[in-house]
C-alpha cells in the first residue's frame, strides 16, 4: 500500500511518514455497518464531537492458559495514521445508508481523520492479562466508534496467534529452532501473512512464507517436497554432473559417481554391513541433483520411501561426497512416522558415520521434524525422548485450532469527562469505568505479582510502599502488595495533533525480543501448559473499587415488588 502522510499538523514534522497498513484492504470501510449508523445518529444529534474514552481489552486468556501476548498495535497505528475517506468510499456509504440521511453528514465524513484522536497502549509483544486495557482510545465519539471494528479485528487474531506461538516455544524449549510452515493451511492470504509476522513475535525463528520474509524481514527456511524426490527416476537423468569444490581450487567432474562410491563404502563398512540393502536410486538421484544445485544448503526430506533403509543412507552418501569437496550438509527433515524413534535412529546413524569415517561433527547433523505438529505432540516428544533440532509447524499453529478467537471488546468508559459503565447479569461482562492508569507490580524475586488499575488522577503506586489491591467485583478478594518495582503499562502511541510526545513504533525484531524477555520474567507456574497457577489478573485500587460500586448502584434500576 502506498504510504500517505500521517494525520495531524505535527505528525510528519515530528515523526516522519507512517506507512499504511500492510493489507490494503484495511480501509475506513473495513468496519461493521452499525458503526456508520451510529456515526450518523451522533452527527444528527450534534454529539459527534463529544470527547469519548474507549478501552479495548479481552475477558479470558486463550488455550486454557494464564497469559496472552499482545500483538497488532503497529497495524492499528498505521491504520489511524492514514485514516481518510476517499470520494468513492463516501459514495458507497451514501448508497448504503437510507436516502433520508442528510448531505451534511457526507461533507462531515470528507473531513474526518484521526488528528483529534489519542491512543495509549501496552507495548506490543508484552505479556498481558484479562480486563486490563490493551489500548485506550480517546477522541470524538463518532471517530472513535469508527475505529472499533478495525482495531478489534487487527488485535484479535494477532494476539491469539502470537500467544499460540509463545506456547509452542515454551513447550519446545529455548534450544530448538521453530519454523512456521502454515501458509498453505492458513485462512486466506491475510491469515498466512499475519500468522508469519505474529508467530515470529511469539518466538518462532523463521517462516516458509516468502512474502512475509520480504515484508517483515523474517528469516526464510525451506528445501524441497516429496514431489521433488519422486520426480526423478534414476541418476542417469542428471546431465551436468560436475561440482566445483567449496574453495574453487578444483572441480569434481562426476559428482554422481562420487556419491555412488560413498554409498558403496557405507554399505560395506564394518558398522553397516547387512544393515540395509539397495537404496532407492530415484531418491538418490533427487538428493544428488539437489546437492548440485545447493551444495552449501543441502537439507534432504528422507521419508519418501523408507527413512532408515533408503533416505538416511542416501543422504549420508551425498553429504560425505559434499564434505570431500569442502562443503557441509545441513541435515534432514522427517515428515512422517514415529518422529521420536526415527530421530533417535537417525542420530545414531550419523554418529556411527562420524566414528566409522572420522568425519568430525557429522553426528551433530541437524534433524528437522514436521507433520501436523502441535503443543501436545511437542510435549509427547519431550516425554518420549527425541533428537529433533528443529520443528516445522503449520496447521495447528496458524489456524489456532485449539481456540477460534480471543474475544477482544471495545467499551465506552467515559464521555465528556463523565465515567460510564456497562452492566450485565454476568459479572464478568461488567465494564470498569472511567479513564484509568495501569501498573504492573513486581515482587522481591523479580516476578510480576499483579496488574492494578487506578483512576487517572490517583497517585501512582510507589516502590516499597504498601498498596491495597482489590478485585473489582468481589468484596472478599483483596490483598496488600509491597512492590519492589513498578511499571506503568499504557504509553502514548498516537497523539494526533495534540503535540504530546509519543512512542516510536519499534522494529519487529525488538518486539520479538520484548516478548521473549517478558515471558522469561513470568513465574514458571503461571506459564505451564497444564493447570497453570492463575495470575492475580485484574485488580483495582481501593478508591477505584469504591467508585465502581457507587456508579453501579447509581446506574442499576431499582426493582419494585407488588
Amino acid at each position: 500500500m502506498e504510504a500517505k502522510a500521517a494525520n495531524g499538523p505535527n505528525s510528519e514534522r515530528s515523526y516522519g511518514v507512517i506507512d499504511g497498513p500492510t493489507n490494503p484492504m484495511v480501509t475506513p470501510l473495513l468496519t461493521d455497518l452499525y458503526q456508520f449508523t451510529m456515526c450518523y445518529a451522533y452527527w444528527k444529534a450534534g454529539k459527534h464531537n463529544e470527547r469519548a474514552v474507549f478501552d479495548l481489552f479481552f475477558r479470558k486468556n486463550p488455550f486454557g492458559g494464564e497469559y496472552t501476548i499482545f500483538a497488532g498495535l503497529e497495524e492499528c497505528i498505521k491504520f489511524i495514521a492514514n485514516f481518510k475517506f476517499t470520494e468513492e468510499e463516501i459514495s458507497f456509504i451514501r448508497a448504503t445508508l437510507p436516502p433520508t440521511c442528510e448531505d451534511g453528514f457526507y461533507n462531515y465524513l470528507r473531513g474526518v481523520d484521526c488528528s483529534d484522536v489519542e491512543v495509549y497502549a501496552i507495548s506490543e509483544g508484552s505479556v498481558v492479562f484479562p480486563k486490563v486495557p490493551l489500548m485506550r482510545v480517546e477522541g470524538p465519539i463518532a471517530v472513535a466508534q469508527l475505529l472499533e471494528t478495525p482495531f478489534v479485528n487487527l488485535i484479535n487474531y494477532a494476539s491469539l496467534v502470537a500467544t499460540n506461538a509463545a506456547r509452542h516455544r515454551l513447550v519446545a524449549g529455548k534450544s530448538k529452532m521453530l519454523l512456521e510452515f502454515g501458509l498453505r493451511r492458513a485462512q486466506g492470504p491475510d491469515g498466512g501473512i499475519g500468522a508469519s509476522k505474529y508467530c515470529y513475535i511469539g518466538g518462532f525463528d523463521a517462516t516458509s512464507n516468502v512474502a512475509a520474509g520480504r515484508l517483515f524481514g523474517i528469516p526464510l527456511r525451506g528445501t524441497h517436497s516429496h514431489a521433488f524426490v519422486s520426480s526423478f527416476m534414476s541418476p542417469d537423468e542428471i546431465i551436468d554432473k560436475s561440482l566445483q569444490s567449496c574453495d574453487g581450487s578444483r572441480t569434481c567432474e562426476d559428482f554422481v559417481s562420487l556419491v555412488q562410491a560413498w554409498l558403496n563404502k557405507i554399505q560395506w563398512s564394518r558398522s553397516f554391513r547387512g544393515i540395509f540393502g539397495e537404496t532407492n536410486q530415484s531418491e538418490l538421484a533427487a538428493f544428488t541433483s539437489y546437492a548440485l544445485a545447493f551444495p552449501n544448503n543441502f537439507l534432504a526430506l528422507v521419508d519418501t520411501y523408507d527413512v532408515m533403509k533408503s533416505g538416511i543412507p542416501n543422504f549420508c552418501a551425498v553429504a560425505l561426497a559434499l564434505i570431500d569437496l569442502g562443503y557441509k550438509a545441513v541435515g534432514i527433515r522427517l515428515d512422517s512416522g514415529d518422529l521420536a524413534y526415527l530421530s533417535c535412529e537417525a542420530r545414531k546413524f550419523f554418529c556411527t558415520i562420524e566414528n566409522e569415517f572420522g568425519v568430525s561433527d557429522f553426528g551433530k547433523m541437524s534433524i528437522t521434524a514436521s507433520n501436523d505438529l502441535n503443543e501436545e505432540t511437542l510435549d509427547a516428544l519431550n516425554k518420549q525422548g527425541h533428537e529433533v533440532d528443529a520443528f516445522g509447524i503449520g496447521t495447528y499453529l496458524v489456524t489456532c485450532y485449539a481456540q477460534a478467537a480471543l474475544g477482544c471488546v471495545f467499551k465506552l468508559v467515559e464521555i465528556n469527562n463523565q465515567p460510564r459503565i456497562k452492566l450485565s447479569e454476568d459479572v464478568s461482562k461488567v465494564s470498569i469505568p472511567c479513564k484509568k492508569r495501569c501498573y504492573r507490580l513486581f515482587g522481591r524475586e523479580g516476578y510480576p505479582l499483579v496488574d492494578i488499575m487506578t483512576g487517572e488522577n490517583e497517585p501512582p503506586p510507589k516502590v516499597a510502599e504498601r498498596i491495597l489491591c482489590r478485585h473489582p467485583f468481589s468484596e472478599s478478594k483483596r490483598a496488600y502488595v509491597v512492590p519492589q518495582h513498578v511499571e506503568e503499562l499504557l504509553k502514548c502511541y498516537w497523539s494526533g495533533s495534540s503535540g504530546k510526545a509519543r512512542e516510536e513504533l519499534p522494529p519487529l525484531k525488538n518486539i520479538k525480543e520484548r516478548c521473549m524477555k517478558q515471558l522469561e520474567q513470568m513465574r514458571p507456574d503461571h506459564m505451564r501448559r497444564l493447570n497453570p497457577t492463575p495470575y492475580k489478573q485484574v485488580s483495582v485500587s481501593a478508591k477505584l473499587y469504591d467508585f465502581i460500586h457507587f456508579l453501579w448502584l447509581n446506574e442499576a434500576p431499582v426493582g419494585e415488588l407488588q
